[in-house]
């Protein structure tokens, strides 16, 4: 009973909430987002977090993720490389030195302030690429290269964390950077090898079958058994079903799969993902460090933004291509809150300061979509 009633109250107010939102002139996600600390813990406790929630989470940001693979351009993506490691790289290094220089600043230990740089480095597209489905520009320039960052940015904080715990981590015998490394290199080898190869002619085979849907369950058989081999060898199980969306988007089941999987992603299991992120919102002892509170989300904000603009800028896009790309890597989302959550296991982010920076976390996510609305509506301005 509990658990229809949970699914009852999210699936009403996102939708509720979302529609307001667009009324209001704002992507329905920032609605979703909101309406998710609201009924939340943190203000009427409506929605309790739980094992349940958390896993119609998970496998919400999984198809979200599916999807936009589904509708990415894979020739622009494979256009925008460079771009994409560009706008990663120094997507990571400002906000890493940022975040470092606001830990000193604050009296954090050198390793505290280390560990701080790399929580800030993260970057999660998953709201990003919400509000650019609901926009229709995942076909465009800027969204391919704020993808293509996602997936290395991605690659390059975990490794970056693996090599942080191994050298100042309460627990040192479990971070291999060496064996991380060669992990990361034989899921994108595997990956590439079976999306290529394989992924057609086993829907082919699926398609065949007289059973109800075949082209979806077997979509979806791939995507989630690409998103366990990359948690398996430490990658985030989003970037194996963007993988997997993205080989599926060159076969001729593209639209089939895009038709059928949208329904059952954004009808059930993705408003449990925007309601996760206020569950974790708690405002207990956040008002007396409030100064902290401010400085982390401008920084957290502004040095994302600045290094996937100059990213994006000393690889040929204009100011406003720029502009718009840096946005699209704003939200830390998800990626944020597991590190933070590591962090504070390992004694590398201390109790004092965990709900503080998990909400600075938060409102980068509340942000960004607004943000990413306002650039991109200047470089394509509603006819």
């Amino acid at each position: 009973m509990e658990l229809l009633f949970t699914i009852v109250l999210i699936l009403f107010s996102t939708k509720v909430a979302g529609h307001l939102s667009v009324k209001l002139g704002q992507p329905a996600v920032l609605g979703k987002l909101l309406i998710g600390i609201l009924i939340g813990p943190a203000v009427l406790g409506w929605v309790q977090d739980s094992a349940i929630f958390q896993e119609f989470s998970e496998i919400g940001v999984l198809l979200l993720m599916f999807l936009a693979g589904l509708e990415t351009d894979a020739e622009q993506l494979k256009e925008n490389w460079k771009p994409s490691v560009a706008v990663a790289v120094l997507g990571i290094i400002v906000p890493f030195a940022s975040a470092f220089a606001m830990g000193e600043l604050f009296g954090f230990s050198f390793n505290e302030g280390i560990f701080l740089g790399v929580l800030f480095s993260a970057t999660s597209v998953s709201i990003t690429v919400q509000v650019l489905k609901e926009m229709g520009m995942m076909q465009t320039r800027e969204a391919t290269t704020i993808l293509g960052a996602a997936v290395v940015d991605d690659i390059l904080v975990v490794t970056l964390l693996a090599f942080v715990m191994s050298f100042m981590g309460e627990d040192t015998s479990s971070s291999s950077v060496p064996l991380l490394l060669l992990k990361k290199v034989l899921f994108f080898v595997v990956a590439f090898v079976v999306g290529v190869y394989i992924v057609p002619k086993f829907l082919t085979l699926f398609s065949k079958f007289k059973v109800t849907a075949p082209v979806t369950a077997g979509a979806l058989i791939v995507a989630f058994g690409f998103a366990y081999f990359g948690e398996m060898l430490g990658m985030a199980g989003i970037i194996g079903t963007f993988l997997a969306g993205l080989f599926i988007s060159q076969t001729s089941f593209q639209h089939e799969v895009e038709k059928t999987v949208d329904p059952i992603a954004n009808a059930l299991f993705v408003p449990f993902f925007y309601v996760s992120v206020g569950i974790s919102i708690s405002f207990a002892g956040v008002f007396s460090q409030i100064g902290f509170l401010v400085a982390c989300t401008i920084i957290a904000i502004l040095s994302k933004l600045f290094g996937g603009f100059l990213g994006a800028k000393v690889t040929g896009f204009d100011n406003h291509s720029s502009l718009a790309v840096g946005s699209g890597m704003v939200s830390r989302g998800e990626v944020a809150l597991i590190i933070g959550t590591t962090g504070l296991a390992t004694g590398l982010l201390s109790q004092e300061y965990y709900t503080t920076v998990i909400i600075s976390v938060i409102l980068t996510t509340l942000i960004a979509p607004p943000m990413l609305k306002h650039y991109f509506m200047k470089i394509y301005p509603k006819k």
